[in-house]
């Protein structure tokens, strides 16, 4: 017996092998959801202020890179739940690994931050930034004179700040599905759509987020109608993507198999393409088309088919396993 044999054979008593390698729990999907829907407000919110070339006129609209950042650190906390070694996570960034996504990974969620915080602030009204000012805290430690330096300095940069803000979005929305799509050893994840198909159900969520927060009429019909292109990109990838599975080698038609008559099709189906995703596609356009009043029932649909996205295809993934 060669080393190779001997390893898949013994390791085979390890509960966690069989049936299937089951790794990662409920953390990781969240993360994902999460990482995704804040690169989809980043990147909607950038647009919003680079097209009108003025803040979005509802203040839950300009507070929610702020928001965004409250929404990364839930993830981020659910990725560190999860590492086994907990006191290592500063190891991360004691070197950058050109070939490895976790690398890019790890200084992308460093880089998102600042740029999300500049662009919050460079969006508030003057209320709001006096508010900021007068804040307790600041003004017990003197620090009023910084916090106005620093909306100096957003604003006076702030094209360069929103355009960051988007990049910075873009690569967080990709970077998700990159993550679980250089994993060769796993048929569902091994594909170069699993980036974009993350990107663009980042924007959808980022998008259903935002209109939970009823913004202004003109505002409400621009989210609506980029949730519709997103969901419309979204339903593209899924079929090329369960179409490459099929059509692939014998490991990949089993992972698609997963979805199609397998012991995923019906949450697959089910909660993604219908509820998700078919469901809120209808209500909206039947809402543009006939002016009809906003509900938020397709918002809370299209999270819904996210997180489900995001979980499903991760345990869905860890059953789909490489001929050794």
């Amino acid at each position: 017996m060669n080393t190779n044999t001997a390893e898949i054979v013994t390791t085979r008593h390890n509960h966690l092998i069989d049936p299937h390698l089951h790794i990662w729990g409920w953390e990781i999907p969240a993360y994902l959801f999460l990482g995704g829907m804040v690169a989809g407000i980043l990147i909607l919110t950038a647009l919003t202020a680079l097209r009108s070339g003025r803040n979005p006129g509802s203040r839950p609209l300009r507070l929610m890179p702020m928001v965004a950042l409250g929404l990364l650190s839930l993830g981020m906390a659910a990725l560190f739940l999860d590492l086994e070694y907990k006191l290592h996570v500063f190891r991360f960034y004691l070197a950058f690994l050109p070939s490895s996504p976790m690398s890019w990974g790890s200084w992308i969620l460093v880089l998102v931050y600042p740029a999300a915080f500049l662009m919050g602030l460079t969006l508030l009204e003057p209320a709001e930034r006096t508010a900021v000012r007068m804040w307790k805290p600041w003004r017990m430690l003197g620090m009023t004179g910084w916090v106005d330096r620093l909306f100096a300095f957003a604003d006076s940069r702030r094209r360069g700040i929103l355009i960051a803000s988007l990049v910075a979005g873009a690569c967080l929305g990709i970077y998700t599905g990159l993550l679980l799509g250089v994993l060769g050893a796993r048929p569902l994840w091994n594909s170069t759509l699993l980036g974009p198909l993350f990107l663009v159900s980042g924007i959808s969520t980022g998008a259903a987020f935002m209109l939970l927060f009823r913004p202004r009429d003109h505002e409400h019909r621009d989210l609506v109608r980029w949730d519709m292109a997103a969901i419309g990109a979204e339903l593209l990838l899924l079929g090329l993507l369960l179409i490459n599975l099929a059509t692939g080698p014998q490991t990949s038609q089993a992972a698609a198999q997963l979805f199609l008559g397998g012991s995923w099709t019906g949450a697959f189906w089910a909660l993604v393409v219908i509820a998700g995703l078919l469901v809120p596609l209808v209500m909206e356009v039947l809402e543009q088309r006939k002016h009809l009043n906003p509900t938020a029932i397709s918002a809370a649909l299209v999270l819904v088919g996210g997180i489900s996205l995001r979980f499903i295809l991760l345990m869905a993934g860890q059953e789909s396993l490489g001929v050794f």
